[in-house]
């Protein structure tokens, strides 16, 4: 069983052959690879305040109290920096220049600029009730009235919840005897049980929440002791839950054009939560109408209540009554979570269990590294939970640790949340521009300086192939796209036969399930033994079980896997072909320009080539309805956004417009504006020997070309297209010199932010290392711009080999390698 290697998945091109290799380790310790997202406002996210945050009176922020900003960064870049100032929050301490160039000064930090970048952000649409409804509606109302409107809408468009101790559906008696129920009731009439005065008083939501606490569970179908009449005519059908009579009048109004001046901004700014009428019963006296403003019947189209928030659902029933304070923030919490040597889901499962959440809560705008330290933002559906509460679970206070050891220590089990903030809205997969990196290639070996500044510039200038990275394609021996090609053509039993297959460097406890089965055939011990963790095989085997050991029905055994992890096979598939074809494209063609055949979008400028590509790329897979595909991807360097959530993909789905060049086109093109299809029903091939070159690689698999429908639609391809060559959007690089490999070289944000020494480059050290920042678009692979400075091998077990053997190993200290074991 011998391991992948780049040309068993089509990766084999370069576009610097001419330049000399440049030998030197990735990822030899987890902070030589800093990742760090952008946003799609195009900011870098770094960690910015480990403090507990605290929730504004407003309800649209959080700030952050107890702890210090960000050290500045002194790292002395040697080529390009005026590229890397987003870059710069991770670049090191000083480090040894190039002799090729002049030193510039250091870059300025950006977690400041971010930090103020947020701060400046509109909030007002976070507020339960933002100052621009003040604002809006003093033309028409007065101060006082504006009070009533406001307490009116922030109940929420459900009466607040009064007792009436069971006597609901009661008859009352004749007033004045024993019987009466004046007497029975401790004074129906003017006691705090008062239904007329329910359905006028508004009470304060504090007052609310504890007056109605328990009655969803306690009181549910009763009908209130005497209420058998179901709902109660009350708009939420709780028990003391009178029609709503509530309503605020304006000040007599004689102008026309100000009345209905009123009616249409109340209709804007409540987006139908609220209604308007004018009020009939208005004394002959007063000087003109008064407009009545009252929670809507609609309950603004299901979603009023909750001071703009989630809500309205389920006969109108809003949660800021019945939560009080802590409903009236937006339902979303967003924050900055590091995570050290984690993929991005077994993080995430880490936080649903640390925050007592369901983990489809949590959501993110792309999938992250594993072997490396990562930053990206995260959104919670909070339910209840402040940012005060998030915040002190996810540390550890509730006993497990101190105020003290979480300002001074790092984050449990390599996890790290910080700088936390309400929103309207989750992250979905896809919103973000793409990824920052700080990658540090150590013991680098070169002829020359001068040549590596060649290599580097390379990529400057003309980028780099495009290719799927090995991550795509598993750690294994058995490569996904082997198993997607199997499903493809419904080979069934090959396609579970390739999952079950043996694989080395497993752990023993898989070695020995996937022998319990293969070799003895014990399914009842083999489940026993295998890990849940291995998904894929588990579920196939639980479906033998339940077919009593029966293996004939091998396609029903593979439709029980997760839909997203068969799809990450398919997937996988589209991108061996891609690659291999972008290959033949290079080899042919060279990198340089484009040809005649080659596939354009129409419209398209070198300018915005890439970006196009990118986003068609999404946009082609959120078709398919592949909303998690990447969440099984776990060592992804630069979080591919190959999916979409299905909500953000409303609009019905056209196949992007592409051309074919012919000779009168090329003058008018660039290399960068070049894409080529995965394959699939909705996509154009090349023209020319290439198109026909591609048909013919389909067919050699046992696949047509013109024909990806299938009767199970989960195999179905759509397709979708990806530029050929990918240019950083930022790029700068330095020199550094050590001889304990287990020394630092980069530093994390919360290894800052707990100021923690910074790395030092060391000017007698034996070594040199290559420190370089590059920011890249989505869908794109850092592993892959590295290729092409070190033509070697980028597979992990390759680079875990050239550890091994590194010279600068014999140098490791005692104690060295205690941070990547705390990681661990």
């Amino acid at each position: 069983m011998q391991q992948i290697m780049e040309t068993d998945v089509g990766i084999s091109e370069y576009i610097g052959f001419d330049v000399p290799k440049i030998e030197g380790i990735i990822k030899q310790r987890f902070t030589d690879f800093l990742v760090f997202e952008v946003d799609q406002d195009s900011q870098v996210i770094h960690l910015k305040s480990l403090g507990m945050p605290s929730s504004s009176k407003k309800g649209g922020a959080a700030t952050a109290t107890g702890d210090a900003t960000p050290a500045e960064p002194t790292g002395v870049a040697t080529s390009e920096q005026k590229g890397a100032e987003t870059l710069a929050a991770p670049v090191e301490r000083p480090v040894e220049a190039s002799t090729t160039e002049p030193a510039h000064e250091s870059a300025e930090p950006t977690a400041e600029g971010e930090a103020k970048a947020e701060d400046e952000e509109p909030l007002q649409d976070d507020e339960p009730w933002p100052e621009r409804f003040t604002n809006s509606l003093k033309p028409f109302l007065s101060e006082e009235v504006i009070v009533r409107v406001r307490e009116l809408y922030l109940e929420g468009p459900e009466p607040p919840f009064v007792s009436d101790s069971g006597w609901a559906g009661r008859q009352a008696k004749v007033a004045g005897g024993t019987g009466t129920v004046a007497g029975e009731t401790g004074k129906l009439a003017g006691g705090t049980g008062d239904a007329a005065e329910a359905s006028s008083t508004h009470e304060p939501a504090e007052e609310s929440e504890s007056k109605g606490k328990g009655k969803r569970g306690r009181d549910r179908g009763r009908g209130g002791r005497g209420g058998r009449g179901g709902r109660g005519g009350g708009r939420g059908g709780r028990p003391g839950a009178k029609e709503d009579h509530r309503k605020v009048l304006s000040d007599p109004i004689a102008s026309k054009e100000t009345r209905t001046g009123l009616h249409q901004i109340i209709r804007d700014l409540f987006g139908g939560k609220l209604d308007t009428e004018t009020d009939t019963t208005a004394s002959p006296s007063d000087e003109g109408s008064r407009i009545a403003i009252k929670w809507s019947k609609r309950g603004g189209g299901g979603r009023g209540g909750r001071g703009g928030n989630r809500g309205g659902g389920r006969g109108g029933r809003t949660e800021v009554a019945a939560k009080g304070e802590r409903g009236n923030y937006p339902p979303y919490i967003h924050f900055t979570l590091q995570k050290t040597n984690r993929d991005t889901q077994d993080a995430l499962a880490h936080l649903s269990r640390t925050l007592h959440c369901n983990v489809k809560d949590l959501s993110v705008a792309g999938t992250k590294d594993k072997r490396g330290v990562t930053v990206q933002r995260v959104s919670l559906r909070r339910g209840n939970k402040t940012v005060e509460d998030v915040w002190k679970m996810a540390n550890g206070l509730n006993g497990r640790r101190t105020m003290e050891e979480v300002m001074t220590q790092r984050g449990e089990r390599g996890v790290r949340i910080a700088d936390l903030n309400y929103r309207k809205a989750s992250l979905e997969l896809g919103m973000l521009k793409g990824n920052a990196f700080v990658i540090t290639l150590r013991n680098v070996r070169v002829d020359s300086l001068e040549t590596l500044d060649r290599a580097m510039n390379v990529i400057k200038t003309k980028g780099f192939i495009n290719y799927y990275g090995m991550q795509r394609f598993g750690t294994a021996s058995i490569p996904t796209h082997t198993i997607g090609l199997a499903l493809l053509k419904g080979d069934w039993h090959r396609a579970v036969s390739l999952i079950l297959r043996h694989r080395p460097g497993e752990h023993p406890d898989v070695v020995a399930a996937r022998n319990a089965w293969l070799v003895d055939k014990d399914l009842d011990r083999a489940l026993d033994l295998m890990p849940r963790r291995v998904v894929a095989e588990r579920c196939i085997l639980e479906s033998y079980k339940k077919q009593k050991g029966d293996t004939r029905n091998a396609m029903g055994a593979l439709s029980t896997i997760p839909r997203n992890l068969r799809l990450m096979y398919i997937h996988a598939y589209q991108s061996y072909v891609w690659n291999a074809i972008v290959s033949e494209r290079i080899r042919t063609y060279g990198a340089e320009k484009p040809v005649v055949g080659d596939l354009v979008f129409e419209g398209a400028s070198s300018a915005k080539a890439d970006a196009d590509g990118e986003d068609v790329e999404i946009a082609l897979d959120a078709a398919e309805g592949e909303n998690s595909l990447e969440d099984k991807v776990a060592n992804e360097d630069n979080a591919g956004t190959s999916s979409r959530s299905s909500k953000r993909s409303r609009k019905a789905w056209e196949p992007p417009k592409v051309k074919t060049l012919t000779d009168a086109d090329l003058d008018n093109y660039s290399i960068f504006d070049v894409i080529m299809p995965l394959p699939g029903k909705d996509v154009d091939f090349p023209g020319g020997a290439l198109g026909e070159r591609y048909r013919e690689f389909l067919r050699r698999d046992g696949l047509d070309p013109d024909n990806f429908v299938r009767k199970q639609k989960d195999y179905t391809l759509g397709g979708s297209y990806r530029s050929v060559l990918h240019l950083p959007k930022e790029l700068s690089w330095a020199v550094m010199k050590y001889t304990d490999p287990d020394v630092p070289l980069a530093q994390s944000d919360e290894d800052k932010l707990l100021g923690f020494p910074p790395p030092v480059s060391d000017e007698n050290g034996k070594f040199i290392a290559l420190q370089i920042n590059l920011q890249l678009g989505t869908a794109a692979y850092a592993t892959m711009a590295l290729r092409e400075v070190t033509k070697t091998e980028t597979s992990s077990h390759y680079q875990t080999s050239l550890t091994q053997a590194s010279e600068d190993q014999k140098y490791r200290t005692a104690d060295g390698g205690a941070e990547e074991e705390e990681a661990e």
